[in-house]
């Protein structure tokens, strides 16, 4: 039976229970530091760089407010998945019905892409900085950090928490010592936290850094994320579960924080007071601090920005990896998803070089976080809804107080992006030539806020789905009586290695001496390939031989076989050839591949099972 947990491959990895006092403490330390680092990518820097540079401290007020909506949301993300045992996405699927969940699934992906777009940006500069890297290379060299995800997935969950922690460690640092550099004035600094009536550009960036800050895939990563703890689950274990991970989620964003507003501090105290108030690009940024402070500055500015790129890039990935499995139910390798991914996100990127120029990177670096900050609203109001039910969360559903702050901070940020969406449509339509505004935008933002209203009043209407909700998988069905299953026609696959003998032993307890058996053989070679039955080259005779061999020892013993020998792909040959007998029970060895195997060699079985109707019996 295949898995079913959120990111199956560590849930419930990290072992809480045989820990005692602060080690007990430590052990629930580091989802919310992986969520963090989506709090300091270069979509962050990007807009509190284009904020400090064109506002001073006017936006510091927005910051704090993002991170406090960031911290209610993110401890109600993870008091779902601790409660429930469900992500944000598992939970929307279980709560929505499939046509809404497409949709969802889409906006998710959308925000991923967004994220990622920021990612590759930022690295891209980060190298180009340090290295003098064209950004084009820089882009394109981003394809290859795959390899590093892969790394991390198979040295467990505490490795790529160690991993994220030492990113953040250095991105903090590099901070530290510029703000020492910079030497801001605490009294201005004081007043940025005077909230203020935001229009224009400012209301622009403000939503930006709304965006960048509470990101909607970092609320479907934690949910999942904090099951890789293995807890009692009981009242006292869940409610301690709960403590501990508030702890975790406190520290880790107030830093995330302090980081996003020292970018701020800085671009403020280095550029605006200086009265270059367009410094809004990552690498002007670096080459006035260059100017103004001499060579560390920079330095460290290009090596953090590389470190948030790149952890920010491991923690997109899981995030697409959960909102997939969760919303429509695929599951695919995870290189592969990332590669998907990274792919969508840099056509846009090529595109931007390609057609506007470097320069132009800079804005659609602030657009990818606006874009994230309009996906917001739906993964937002399922979140709240969830954690609300009584019937569902029991004796940890939210109480009213939090659920007034979380409805307060969602609408906030639903009513700043309509404004925006308005502001924004306004202008287009004012230019000429706008008719893809009634022909492409009309349409789409209607369906969207048809969307968003209908995952707002579902859960408020809707009762049926209350009982599916609470079973994931449905109920166990009734067995019932069980008969003897006898197999006439029976494939054996065989490749000639000493696995061939246990195959082949399994094969016949299945179908005694009454079954037929057919023993099948790719031939792999090139020529077999190109030409397929014409070839009869060395490979061919000798494993036709070999195949005899076998047929003539079980004639020995008993049984009845026919040899029977496929040419070029294994998978695609062995499902052939049992599809065109009509076999009943096909047999097969595993390799026992691992890791960078698989995905060198690829898992025949695996590919064979999806092409064929009949059990596949796997003898390892």
């Amino acid at each position: 039976m295949a898995k079913t947990e959120s990111l199956s491959e560590v849930h419930q990895s990290v072992n809480t229970s045989k820990r005692k006092g602060w080690r007990r403490i430590l052990s629930f330390i580091g989802p919310a530091y992986l969520i963090s680092v989506g709090y300091m990518d270069p979509g962050n820097w990007a807009t509190d760089l284009a904020g400090g540079s064109k506002f001073g401290y006017q936006l510091i007020w927005v910051l704090l407010m993002s991170n406090l909506i960031a911290l209610l949301l993110q401890s109600l993300s993870a008091r779902l998945g601790i409660v429930r045992g469900l992500d944000l996405a598992q939970a929307s699927k279980h709560a929505y019905p499939r046509w809404a969940n497409i949709p969802l699934f889409g906006l998710a992906q959308t925000a991923i892409i967004a994220c990622d777009l920021a990612e590759i940006i930022g690295m891209a500069i980060g190298l180009q900085l340090l290295f003098g890297l064209p950004l084009i290379w820089g882009i394109s060299i981003t394809i290859f950090d795959t390899i590093l995800l892969l790394f991390l997935l198979n040295r467990g969950m505490r490795a790529m928490e160690g991993f994220i922690v030492s990113m953040v460690f250095i991105v903090g640092i590099s901070f530290l010592v510029e703000m020492f550099i910079v030497e801001p004035s605490l009294k201005e600094i004081a007043k940025g936290f005077e909230p203020s009536i935001l229009n224009g550009d400012a209301l622009y960036i403000a939503i930006g850094i709304i965006g960048a800050t509470v990101m909607p895939h970092n609320l479907y990563l934690h949910s999942s994320l904090v099951q890789t703890r293995k807890i009692e689950r009981t009242n006292k274990g869940i409610k301690e579960a709960l403590k501990f991970n508030l702890i975790d989620t406190t520290v880790a964003l107030n830093l995330a924080f302090f980081v996003n507003a020292a970018i701020l501090i800085l671009a403020a105290a280095a550029f605006y007071k200086n009265g270059l108030h367009e410094v809004a690009e990552i690498q002007d940024a670096h080459k006035l601090l260059s100017n103004i402070f001499g060579n560390v500055a920079p330095a460290l500015f290009a090596i953090a920005l590389i470190a948030a790129g790149q952890s920010s890039t491991v923690t997109g990935t899981l995030a697409g990896q959960i909102i997939m499995e969760g919303h429509i139910n695929l599951r695919i390798q995870p290189w592969l998803r990332r590669l998907i991914t990274r792919l969508l996100a840099i056509i846009p990127a090529f595109f931007t070089i390609l057609h506007y120029g470097d320069d132009a990177l800079g804005g659609l670096l602030v657009l990818s976080q606006v874009v994230l900050s309009l996906q917001l609203g739906f993964a937002v109001i399922p979140l709240i809804h969830f954690n609300s039910d009584k019937k569902l969360m029991k004796d940890f559903a939210i109480k009213n107080w939090v659920k007034v702050l979380a409805w307060a901070s969602a609408f906030a940020i639903i009513a700043l992006n309509v404004k925006l969406v308005i502001e924004e449509i306004s202008g287009w339509a004012s230019a000429a030539n706008n008719w893809w505004i009634y022909v492409i935008v009309a349409p789409a933002l209607v369906f969207i806020v048809f969307l968003l209203l209908y995952v707002f009043f579902h859960p408020l209407i809707e009762k049926k789905n209350r009982e599916r909700q609470m079973v994931p998988h449905g109920n166990a069905l009734d067995i019932g009586k069980i008969e003897r299953i006898s197999y006439s026609r029976i494939g054996i696959a065989v490749d000639f290695s000493e696995n061939d003998r246990n195959t082949i032993r399994h094969a016949l307890i299945q179908g005694g001496k009454e079954a037929h058996y057919y023993l099948i053989h790719v031939v792999e070679t090139a020529a077999a390939r190109y030409h397929g039955q014409e070839v009869m080259d060395h490979e061919t005779e000798s494993d036709a031989k070999n195949l005899e061999k076998y047929k003539i020892n079980l004639e020995d013993l008993g049984y009845d076989s026919t040899p029977y020998i496929g040419f070029g792909n294994t998978a695609k040959a062995i499902a052939n050839i049992s599809n065109n007998n009509e076999l009943e029970l096909l047999v097969m060895g595993a390799h026992g591949h691992k890791g960078l195997k698989d995905l060198i060699f690829g898992t025949t079985v695996n590919s064979v099972r999806h092409k064929v109707n009949i059990p596949v019996l796997i003898i390892r």
